[in-house]
Formats: structure tokens, C-alpha cells, sequence
């Protein structure tokens, strides 16, 4: 009698931006044997994600119908969004599709997280669950305490907690998750520019020694909104003369984490892991 056979895992869809996030997903998933389906946004993905998934379809930032059409039709029912989608896209590069003209009809609001979060229920209304992010890179998580060989000074300690209570007060009211302080003084609020830019203004208003303070909002959904720290913060940083990076453990996604490590200790960043709320 020949052996039961366990049925394959169901393919998994990719809803991809920009960045390396979502070649990591796509390399987490075919290691656990899932088949990866990637719709990538054109305007933002790059097409060497294609190497690293079983089916690859470009579609445009507005084609919503066209997202889910392509996911039905590969038998998808669980889905991951992954990769920053630039905010001035969301809010002047679309043109929407019938699909998602229905979606912007029942926003109350239209900020990003009411945006996408219409799109999430126009994928469950479909059969397509979206998994958080980060499910299958819980290894690329920050941790809690220090993360590298430098720890921050008691002076850089008062920063941090400083620019804790700035940075929760802002993301409380949805406007931004990352501030810029030195000195106990705030330099640079986040509102649409993203991480990388602040910490480039920080520089150029208050030169060398900022503290780098980014923290989850309250109400964060990890299906598709996760603060995420790379390479590239780290650039930024070392430009603008940054020294410290304080993060939510558990809740910010460090992209090669490893790799963001033994280049902050290089650098001699300091990072550091803050406990979010409950």
C-alpha cells in the first residue's frame, strides 16, 4: 500500500513594493515549501524579484481587480504585503480601478493605514486572508536591550527616552513613528518623508550626535504596516552623524538584521531595543 502523502502547502501570494522585504518573504516561504505568487506594484518593485518566486505579474498601483484576479486564479488564499509603497504614490500615482474606486468610496479617512486596511477587506471579501508581514521573519525582529557593541551613554539614554515620548505622542495621532533629538531637544518630526530623510534633515540642522528614536503606533497592523530598519538607515545615520538607533523589540522588522548589526559596529552605532507598550 503506498504512503499517505501530506498535500501541499497552498501557494502563497506576494504583494510587493519596493525594498528587500519582500525578497525576503519570498526566500522564507519556498524554504518552508510553499510556491510563492508575486504581484508586484510597477510603479515600486524590482524585477529581480522574479528570480525568487514561481510566478511573477506586474501589476499597477491602482489595479486592485487585477491584484486579486491574478491571486484567485493561482488558487491563492493566503497573501503578505510587503515593501514600502512611498506615501506621495498612495496619495498622487494612483489611478484607481473599478475594484478600488469602491474601496475609496468607504474610507472615512484617507490616510494610508484606512487606504490599505480597505484593501485587506477587499482581499478577505475575495477569500484571500492576509498574513501579517512579518510571519515568516520573526528571526529579522529586533530584540530588546542592546544589539550591538556600544551601548548608548547616559546622556544618549536621557535622548532616547525622550525622544520615546515624542515618538509614541506622534504615532499615537497617526502622523509619523520616527524623531531625531539631541541634546533632549527634538530636531526633526517624521510626517510623510519616511525614516531616512528625517535623520538627513537631523544632520543638516543640528550636525553630528543625534539620537534616532523609532517606535510602532498603538495601534499597528502587522498584516501590512511594520517599522522597518536596514542598510540603509544605517547610511543615513553615518551621514548625518546619527549615533544612536532605538527601536521596538518584537514589533520593527531589521531587514538582513545580522548584516545591520556588524555594520552599525563598524559604524560604532549604538542600537537599542525599546519595550512597547502592551
Amino acid at each position: 500500500m503506498a504512503p499517505d502523502h501530506a498535500p501541499a502547502p497552498s501557494p502563497l501570494g506576494l504583494i510587493a513594493g519596493n525594498g528587500r522585504f519582500p525578497f525576503l518573504v519570498a526566500q522564507a516561504a519556498r524554504r518552508s515549501g510553499r510556491r510563492v505568487v508575486a504581484v508586484a506594484v510597477q510603479e515600486e518593485a524590482s524585477p529581480d524579484l522574479a528570480a525568487d518566486v514561481d510566478e511573477f505579474h506586474w501589476v499597477g498601483l491602482g489595479q486592485l481587480g487585477r491584484c486579486i484576479s491574478l491571486l484567485k486564479t493561482a488558487e491563492v488564499h493566503e497573501a503578505v504585503m510587503a515593501g514600502q509603497i512611498k506615501h506621495r504614490q498612495l496619495f498622487s500615482g494612483i489611478v484607481p480601478d473599478l475594484k478600488l474606486l469602491g474601496v475609496l468610496a468607504r474610507l472615512v479617512t484617507r490616510n494610508t493605514d484606512s487606504l490599505i486596511g480597505g484593501v485587506a477587506d477587499a482581499l478577505a471579501a475575495a477569500g484571500i486572508r492576509l498574513l501579517p508581514s512579518i510571519a515568516l521573519l520573526t528571526e529579522e525582529l529586533a530584540r530588546g536591550g542592546a544589539m550591538t557593541r556600544r551601548r548608548p551613554s547616559g546622556s544618549e539614554e536621557k535622548d532616547i527616552a525622550y525622544g520615546e515620548r515624542i515618538a509614541r505622542a506622534l504615532a499615537g495621532l497617526d502622523l509619523g513613528q520616527s524623531v531625531a533629538v539631541k541634546e533632549q531637544a527634538a530636531v526633526a518630526l517624521e510626517a510623510m518623508e519616511g525614516t531616512d530623510e528625517v535623520i538627513r534633515r537631523a544632520g543638516r540642522l543640528a550636525g553630528a550626535g543625534v539620537a534616532v528614536v523609532k517606535v510602532s503606533k498603538p495601534s499597528q497592523d502587522l498584516r501590512f504596516d511594520v517599522p522597518v530598519v536596514g542598510l540603509g538607515t544605517l547610511a543615513a545615520m553615518e551621514e548625518a552623524g546619527a549615533r544612536v538607533l532605538a527601536i521596538d523589540s518584537g514589533r520593527t522588522l531589521m531587514i538582513e538584521r545580522l548584516a545591520v548589526e556588524a555594520r552599525a559596529d563598524e559604524l560604532g552605532i549604538a542600537i537599542w531595543g525599546l519595550d512597547p507598550p502592551l
